[in-house]
This record gives C-alpha cells, sequence and structure tokens, in this order.
C-alpha cells in the first residue's frame, strides 16, 4: 500500500481549522452591547471598583470592532439579547470575544461574567469564550450579562523580552489595547463539538505512533473514513455518520503496560508577576469560578489549587466565589493543595520565613477547610534550597511536586520520581512530572510525552499530569476534559485517570518503595539572576525578617515579664504580607515595574510598624530612665550583653588605631586584624594576627568592584548567562580615598567612585576589638545591561566552600570538574560564605545579598598557590519585564572576616542581619531564654499562636555536627514538649531531660526543634 499518511494528516488539519471548527456555532445573532470605563481608582485589591458600582453605571452602547480598554483599566459591559423562538429546543451559548488572541491566555484582556443581581457566572477568556444559555432552550428568553473586563496589558508579546513601558499605569499609557470582536447568541452544535474532539485525539495521538506499528495506520485509516462521512457544505448534518466512523478505535483498550497519568485540574496563577497584585485578585476569582462550574458539569473532574493566600483573596473580596469554592472542597473534588501561603522562591526566604509559609498555609487550609496537605505543591519555583525537606517534614507533610528542574540548560535531572535528602538527613518522596508543563492541555504530545519522557521505567509506572492554562490563570477547559475522557483507555496512548495529588502519591511511593535518593539542593540551571534583580525588593524583604524576629522575641519578652498584651493580630498580618512578597516572582525580581514600585512601599510601611512594635515592647521591658542600654537581638551574646537581652554596653580590646600607608592609602589596626587599604581604596592586605596568616591573595585587592556586560540570550531578569564572564571592567580609579573619624573604638576610610553613569561611595571600618572589616556601600546605579559584582580573592586553598541556607548550610565545590558542578557559576548564600583550610577559614558575611560566585585559580608564581575567589553579586540592570530595574539609590552591608570557623560565619552573619539597638532605659532586661551551645541557634522565641500564653522557642543545630544544649527558660515552666512547625505535639524529636526550668536535648547535625513551655500559673 502506498504511504499516503502526509495526505491524510494534512487533509484532516485543514478540514478541521476550515470546516469543522467554523461549523460549531452554526447559527448566530448579535447582542446588544453598552459599556462603562470604571475610574482609574489606583491598586484597590479588589479592582477598581465594587460590583454593584459596575453594575449600576450609566454605560453607553458600543459595536463590535470598537477599541477599548487603556492599560490596566476595567471596563464593564452590559450585553443582552433575545433567544430566537425558533432555536426552541436546540443549545444556546453567548460567544464572547473581547479581542482575544488565542495564543496568549492569561496575559492580555479578560472578563467575569455576572447576572443582573451580581451573581458571578464565569470568566472569559481566549480559550474560553462562552456562557451557556440553556441545553436545552425554550425560545424567546430574554438574556443580560454584565462582563467585568480588566484590559490587562500584553507584556510577554510575540515577540518577547523587549522593554516596555506596560509594566506600569505611571508609564502605560491610555490608548486602547483591544477591540470587540464578536458579541452574539449562538446555537452550539454538541455533536460537532463531539467530532472535533474525536478527530483531535485520534489525530494527535496518531502522529506519535510509530510508523511501523499496526495502530497508527489503523488510526489513520479511520480518520480517512470519517474525513470521507463530512459534507463539507453541510458538516453539521453529517457530524454523527463521521463520528460513528472513528467509534472503533477510539473504543480499543490500553495496552496492559501503558504508562499511567493522573490528572489534576490545575491553573497555576501568579501571585504577582506581569500582572499586579490587585490584578491576581480577579484572576483568582475569574478561575475558581470557571473550575467551580466545570466540576458541577463534569463528575469525574478533579481541580488543585495551591497557595492559601489566593484562597483568603477571594474569602475577602469575592465572598461569592468562596462560598462556591467552599462546597466543593467539601465535595472532595475542588482540592486545597500544597499547604504554603504561596508558591514561594525557596532560595532566598530565611528560616524561619521558610517555616512561616507552611505554618500560615497549612493552618488556613486547616481553619477553613479541615484539609491537612501531605505534599508540597511548587510547580514554578526557581530551584530547591537543600533545608527544604526537614521543613516541609517539620510541618507535617511527606510529598513535594515540582516541574521547574526539567527547564535546567545543561544537566537532564536523572529521575522523575526519587527520595530527595535535605541536609540534615531528612527524606521527602518527590516527583517531577515528565509532561514538562505544569499547564498540560491533554494534547497529544504532551501525554506521548510523558510517557516516553518518563525516567524511572521498569520500576514505577505513574506520574502526575497538571492540567490546566496558567501563569495567568484561566484553569481547566471543558475540551481537556473531553480530550481525558477519550485517553481513560486508549489503545497507544498513557492511560490518563482525574485524581487528586494525595491519590496520585500514595500510588507512586506504593508501588516505587525503594525510590533512588538524590542528596543535597535542587538547582535549577536557569534564571540564576534571579538571585540579584530588584536589590530593594530583597533588602525589603531582608529587613522585614529580621523585624519580624525581633518583635516577635521582644514582644513575647514583655508579655511574660511586663504584662504587656502581645501583638497577636498584628503580627500575624505582617507575617503574611512579608510571606506574600516571597512569592516566585516577586522576591526574585522577575515581575512589572508596578509589582515592585508597591512592593517598596510596603516593605516601608512592614517596617515602621515592626519598628513601632519593637520600640514599644522595649520600652516596657526597660523602663523610663537614662542609662545607655544594648539591645541584643542575635541568638550569640555580643559586646557582654547575652542573646536576647538588654544590658549596658561593655568596651572590649585596644583602641583601633588608624595610620598612612607608604604608596597612599591607610592601615587601620585593632590588634586583631591589621588592613591596608591602598591608594586605589582597595584591600590589598588583611592580615590575621594571631594566626600570623594574610587573607588577600597576593597580587589581589579585595573589595574589588568589577563590572560586566549583562545581555542573557532570553528571559532578562531571570538570567544570567556564563559568557557575561568573558569581559570584566576592574573599578579601581577613585575620585577619593580618605581617612575618616578616628575614635578609640573605630578607624574608617572613606572611597567614592564613578564609572559611567553611576556612583559608588564606600566606608571601610574596623571596630574595636572586632575580627572582621565593615563595608558599607552606597551605590547610585544608572547603569542599562550590566551587572556589579564586589570581589574578594582569598589566599586559601579549598576545594568546596560553605554557604548559608535555611537552619544551616550546604557545601558547593569550587571546582568545575562536572557539568554539574560548572553549570552553578551562579548560586544562593543568606548571610555568610565560608572558605577554609583545616584549622583556618575566612568568611564573607551581607545584609542583603543572596547571589555570589566562587571560582578557584592557582598562582603562576612558582609556587603553584592557590586563590580562592568569593564574589558578592550587587546590582543587575535588565530591561524586561522593568525597563527601569534597580535604577537609582542602594544601600549594601557586608564584612570580610578573617580566621573565621563556620561558627563564626554564623555569628558575624547574625551580627550583620541584627545590628545592636542602643535605647535609654532604667533596667537591664534578662534573657527570656537561653542555649548553652553556640552550636545551637534560636531563629525564634514568640507567644504560641493560639493565644494561650505559652511561649514556643524555635533552634536548631548551625554548624553541621552532633550537639547537646540546654535550654533555660527565664520563667517558671510547668510543661514543655517538641512540636510541629504548626506548634502541635510532635513524637518526632528529641528526647528531652528536663531539669526544672532546663530542659536538655541532644541534636543531630542541622535538626530543627520546636519547643512549646507552658508558664507556670497561666493553666
Amino acid at each position: 500500500m502506498h504511504d499516503d499518511r502526509a495526505l491524510i494528516e494534512a487533509r484532516l488539519k485543514r478540514v478541521l481549522d476550515e470546516r469543522i471548527r467554523p461549523a460549531l456555532y452554526p447559527e448566530s445573532v448579535p447582542l446588544e452591547v453598552a459599556a462603562w470605563v470604571a475610574p482609574a481608582t489606583g491598586s484597590s485589591p479588589a479592582g477598581t471598583v465594587p460590583v454593584a458600582e459596575g453594575l449600576a453605571a450609566a454605560h453607553t452602547p458600543v459595536a463590535v470592532g470598537d477599541a477599548w480598554g487603556a492599560p490596566w483599566g476595567t471596563t464593564w459591559f452590559k450585553v443582552s439579547g433575545e433567544v430566537p423562538a425558533e432555536w426552541a429546543g436546540r443549545t444556546v451559548e453567548a460567544v464572547l470575544d473581547l479581542g482575544f488572541d488565542e495564543r496568549m491566555p492569561g496575559f492580555q484582556c479578560e472578563a467575569l461574567v455576572h447576572l443582573p443581581d451580581g451573581t458571578p457566572v464565569k470568566a472569559i477568556n481566549p480559550r474560553n469564550q462562552w456562557v451557556r444559555v440553556g441545553a436545552p432552550v425554550r425560545g424567546g428568553e430574554r438574556v443580560e450579562w454584565h462582563l467585568e473586563a480588566a484590559s490587562n496589558p500584553v507584556i510577554l508579546d510575540v515577540h518577547p523580552f523587549l522593554p516596555t513601558p506596560l509594566g506600569d499605569p505611571e508609564t502605560a499609557g491610555s490608548e486602547p489595547r483591544y477591540r470587540l470582536a464578536r458579541m452574539d447568541l449562538a446555537v452550539f452544535d454538541t455533536e460537532v463539538w463531539e467530532l472535533i474532539l474525536d478527530l483531535e485525539v485520534l489525530g494527535e495521538l496518531m502522529v506519535e505512533l510509530p510508523v511501523d506499528g499496526p495502530r497508527r495506520w489503523e488510526v489513520l485509516r479511520a480518520v480517512g473514513r470519517a474525513l470521507d462521512a463530512v459534507d463539507l457544505q453541510d458538516v453539521n448534518a453529517t457530524a454523527r455518520a463521521a463520528r460513528a466512523e472513528l467509534r472503533a478505535v477510539l473504543a480499543a483498550p490500553a495496552g496492559a503496560s501503558a504508562h499511567r497519568i493522573s490528572a489534576v485540574g490545575h491553573a497555576h496563577i501568579d501571585s504577582a508577576w506581569l500582572w499586579p497584585l490587585r490584578e491576581t485578585v480577579r484572576k483568582v476569582a475569574r478561575t475558581t469560578s470557571n473550575m467551580t462550574a466545570l466540576l458541577e458539569s463534569e463528575p469525574e473532574f478533579v481541580y488543585a489549587m495551591s497557595q492559601a493566600q489566593q484562597y483568603a483573596w477571594i474569602k475577602e473580596h469575592r465572598p461569592e466565589v468562596y462560598a462556591k469554592v467552599k462546597k466543593a472542597v467539601a465535595e472532595g473534588r475542588f482540592v486545597p493543595a500544597g499547604g504554603m501561603w504561596v508558591e514561594s522562591d525557596t532560595n532566598m526566604p530565611g528560616s524561619e520565613a521558610m517555616a512561616r509559609q507552611f505554618v500560615h498555609g497549612k493552618r488556613f487550609f486547616l481553619e477553613e477547610f479541615g484539609v491537612e496537605n501531605d505534599e508540597a505543591w511548587l510547580p514554578d519555583t526557581f530551584g530547591f534550597a537543600a533545608g527544604l525537606p526537614q521543613i516541609i517534614r517539620a510541618a507535617g507533610s511527606k510529598w513535594l511536586l515540582t516541574q521547574k528542574i526539567s527547564w535546567s540548560q545543561i544537566n537532564a535531572f536523572p529521575h522523575h520520581t526519587f527520595r530527595w535528602e535535605g541536609i540534615d538527613g531528612t527524606r521527602i518522596f518527590t516527583h517531577f512530572p515528565p509532561v514538562d508543563t505544569y499547564n498540560c492541555q491533554m494534547a497529544g504530545r504532551e501525554i506521548a510525552h510523558a510517557a516516553r519522557n518518563f525516567k524511572d521505567k521498569g520500576v514505577a509506572r505513574h506520574s502526575l499530569a497538571p492540567t490546566g492554562w496558567g501563569d495567568g490563570g484561566g484553569g481547566t477547559t471543558r475540551e481537556m476534559v473531553a480530550k481525558a475522557r477519550r485517553l481513560r483507555d486508549l489503545d497507544g496512548s498513557a492511560t490518563v485517570r482525574w485524581e487528586r495529588p494525595a491519590e496520585f502519591f500514595a500510588k507512586a511511593e506504593a508501588e516505587y518503595p525503594n525510590a533512588p535518593v538524590w542528596v543535597g539542593e535542587l538547582y535549577l540551571e536557569l534564571h540564576r539572576a534571579t538571585l540579584t534583580s530588584q536589590a530593594r525588593t530583597k533588602r525589603g524583604n531582608r529587613r522585614s525578617e529580621q523585624l519580624l524576629r525581633e518583635a516577635e522575641l521582644w514582644s513575647a519578652t514583655a508579655a511574660v515579664a511586663a504584662g504587656r498584651p502581645y501583638p497577636y493580630a498584628e503580627l500575624d498580618r505582617l507575617w503574611k504580607t512579608v510571606l506574600l512578597h516571597q512569592f516566585h516572582d516577586i522576591l526574585p525580581g522577575s515581575s512589572i515595574a508596578w509589582v515592585h514600585r508597591e512592593a517598596e512601599r510596603t516593605y516601608a510601611e512592614v517596617a515602621a510598624e515592626l519598628e513601632g512594635i519593637i520600640a514599644g515592647a522595649l520600652a516596657a521591658l526597660a523602663g523610663d530612665g537614662s542609662e545607655e542600654l544594648a539591645v541584643n537581638s542575635a541568638p550569640h551574646p555580643r559586646g557582654g550583653v547575652p542573646a536576647g537581652a538588654v544590658a549596658p554596653p561593655v568596651a572590649d580590646g585596644p583602641d583601633v588605631s588608624a595610620a598612612p600607608r607608604e604608596g597612599g592609602g591607610f592601615t587601620l589596626a585593632n590588634g586583631v586584624l591589621r588592613i591596608g587599604i591602598d591608594a586605589r581604596g582597595l584591600v590589598v592586605s588583611a592580615y590575621d594576627c594571631a594566626a600570623g596568616r594574610e587573607v588577600v591573595a597576593p597580587g589581589g585587592a579585595a573589595n574589588l568592584l568589577q563590572i560586566h556586560p549583562d545581555f542573557p540570550n532570553m528571559w532578562d531578569a531571570w538570567d544570567v548567562d556564563a559568557f557575561y564572564r568573558n569581559v570584566v571592567t576592574d573599578l579601581t580609579d577613585a575620585d577619593e580615598v580618605a581617612l575618616g573619624e578616628v575614635t578609640g573604638e573605630a578607624a574608617t576610610v572613606r572611597v567614592v567612585r564613578s564609572f559611567g553613569d553611576s556612583r559608588v561611595v564606600q566606608s571601610l571600618t574596623l571596630a574595636r576589638g572586632q575580627r572582621r572589616l565593615d563595608i558599607d556601600t552606597e551605590v547610585d546605579w544608572h547603569e542599562t545591561e550590566k551587572f556589579l559584582k564586589a570581589a574578594f580573592p582569598l589566599d586559601v586553598h579549598a576545594e568546596r566552600y560553605a554557604a548559608e541556607t535555611q537552619f544551616g548550610h550546604l557545601y558547593r565545590p569550587t571546582h568545575t570538574n562536572t557539568s554539574w558542578e560548572a553549570a552553578k557559576f551562579e548560586a544562593c548564600a543568606h548571610r555568610f560564605v565560608h572558605v577554609a583550610e583545616p584549622g583556618w577559614g575566612v568568611a564573607l558575611v551581607n545584609d542583603a545579598t543572596y547571589g555570589h560566585d566562587v571560582t578557584r585559580t592557582v598562582r603562576d608564581d612558582g609556587d603553584r598557590d592557590t586563590t580562592t575567589t568569593v564574589r558578592l553579586s550587587l546590582l543587575r540592570a535588565p530591561r524586561f519585564p522593568d525597563p527601569e530595574t534597580d535604577q537609582g539609590r542602594h544601600v549594601f552591608r557586608y564584612a570580610l572576616v578573617p580566621g573565621a570557623d563556620v561558627g563564626d560565619a554564623v555569628r558575624e552573619g547574625h551580627r550583620i542581619n541584627l545590628p545592636e539597638r542602643r535605647i535609654a532605659g532604667a533596667r537591664a532586661v534578662a534573657p527570656l531564654v537561653t542555649v548553652g551551645n553556640d552550636a545551637t541557634v534560636v531563629t525564634a522565641v514568640k507567644l504560641a499562636d493560639d493565644a494561650s500564653g505559652d511561649v514556643v522557642v524555635r533552634l536548631h543545630e548551625a554548624l553541621g555536627g552532633r550537639a547537646v544544649t540546654d535550654v533555660t527558660a527565664g520563667f517558671e515552666v510547668a510543661d514543655v514538649v517538641t512540636t510541629d512547625l504548626l506548634e502541635r505535639p510532635t513524637d518526632d524529636g528529641p528526647a528531652l531531660e528536663r531539669d526544672g526550668n532546663t530542659v536538655r536535648m541532644r541534636l543531630r547535625p542541622f535538626q530543627i526543634v520546636t519547643l512549646r513551655l507552658s508558664r507556670a500559673g497561666d493553666r
């Protein structure tokens, strides 16, 4: 037989596109349309105007073809009409096309459809343009809907990554972005709709089957017969006959060894990205309206939505939508997934913030729905920190789903189902869907790819497919559900079942008890620049985290010691605000300008409120007096003040001296370190007096600012590509190198540099008795597509280095032996990076940066000694999606700590992030709790969230070894128990040995422990 595959495949495409799909609505009549443009009222979280105002407004007639929709505007359309009497007994829908581009659902205009009384019906978007009138209709019905239409501009256009002013209403202009395309009542031909899906499923399956297998030819011949049966001049009359030709091939069952796919309805909704937070509130309402409606019409369908914040938004702003969601959740078909406040970044949030993502997310789902999440759901997060498995387990969960690792540029991850082991040894069962998308459409190529791509064949058979339009929401469509129905048991295809995430994970874990283990971080070989972009957002996050720690600590101390009311509601609200801004397109700096402008304002408001809480608590503790007191919020003693205490400061060590240096510059000394700063303002010597070691590599200069061109191949705010290193400019010219004020307490050298259109002012300070050089850097940044780094070439032979992560640190190699190591040319650290030889090391600590790189070279000086260079990433200047990214003033503080071990790095990292406060008061304040081993670090002291008055202390082993520690309360303890992160008693903790108000425990490396101490007399 001749090979006519290409002929029939081409025929199928043309007949579907030009004859069958256009026959879906064989008859139509236009609707009457009127519009009212809501006033621009700023960033109201629920939209521009209340629904009642939009319904009641005076509308002006408009017509199909009219332009509408200024960027970020809202237009209320009133559409009305009458069903023709002759349509009685038929299925009728409104077809409402606002000017959609079907290629970009979720990235352009959308609308929520309301009845005249304000009841939401469903949403319309580029892939969901219909509203059902009746099936069947009586004929003669009057219909009326009100469309709350958002004219969100297209930011990521067909030609992506072009700089655009559309990302902020302040620069977007007012020209309309859309034209009304269709506003009709139409007859919906169910038989044609079913034929379209029959042909789509079989056509998509056919091209994925092997050419030399009989199944492909069986499908091909059936499709050919079906096309023969279609009368191209009367598709509607012949659709049933065409479907009959396909019935047999659609009924053929899948083979016994077919891959099994658990489909989960899904609409990944970025809590902010190419739209502001305000618009996400409405995106969630639109999507959930569609999904609850689809659940009502499709009994097999299951839908999952993560992010407790998004549920909280519709609860607050769209209670009528939330009522439908609650009903569907109670029925078990609308599944709250993930147990986190938002789908956050996991690299940059601090220890407590990462824990609170689960605390607040899981608690919301428990309180609102009675749902306990066993899974973490993070399909789109840009890599996963090595401390995360223990956090997930400590929150009472045990599974993780993500998909983003499939985006890695260089190395393909070797598993789709595996156990992921974190830094403390905790393992969680993890799945990467081999469909390689979190927006599956049930297309044949996706289903075939999932089966072929699955890396655990022969030992496992299950995978998961999150199914629905996403990023900007939209969710699952009726067409996807119909395709899944046909793929339930179809020869040549993987089988598809709608299942809840927990059902999938239970089956997958049961069939694969000996799944392979991956140890350490799940590093995404892409989007590395998100560790640096939008520096003000990152500084706001870090500062907020530290202020929340202080506010909880001093509020708890004041509540116990002084009877001051604990600000439960305020802290709960502030935590949720900070957690929201850790979403994986806000904290990483990959959102539009509007998002980051609002984030900067929000962080300032958070800081002001937390400073007020802290000041009030400290005033209640210290009393009204004039004695100078030092406040130590850090987890280690400092300057004679215990951790968590307030006491008079104590000077320590000899005076600091400063002297001119031969050849220019200055030498600073304090008996611990001797720092040489040359005429260029560069640190050419940092001598550890006790060890007799020079820190700076011979011929090198530390605190060297370097600038690179930075124009990645795509994803400007997200990516930095390895070739950026090929060109570098050292910023060695100084406008000023001057000695500042020298006192016995400190000496400072001021350095000013100009480059391009930018200026840097640095203060290099050596303080009394301290083993560190503090570097305060202020940058007035006006570069474009440049990358600014601060380099520290260290005379250290190190094959690996330590970088802080949540509740501990991980080690990364400094060499590039393999492609896996070479790919980590930009990585994340929290407060410190530490490099060492046996017995001696150096730390670089910071108060606001995350991105860094560490490289090693062998010096060609005859000694063949090693230089290990640590570079902090300070600023970038990408132009998409925010063309003005990071322009303006920035402040950084970092410090070089010679002779440091990991414990010193931990201590100095906390010091620089939790600087000492000085207050006036009448009395010292004792710590609420003390810890007897510096290897054990307290991350939170607070009152229990249930307002019982119990004191909660969270701590962890920080050095990577085993530790025995005592925790002593500064109050009478009635009882103490270990709890999970949600402060519920648990047996999953160390044994406690109690002696009065002291508890002794033995911790494994990096183990997290949460203690709940009830106070005597409180119960």
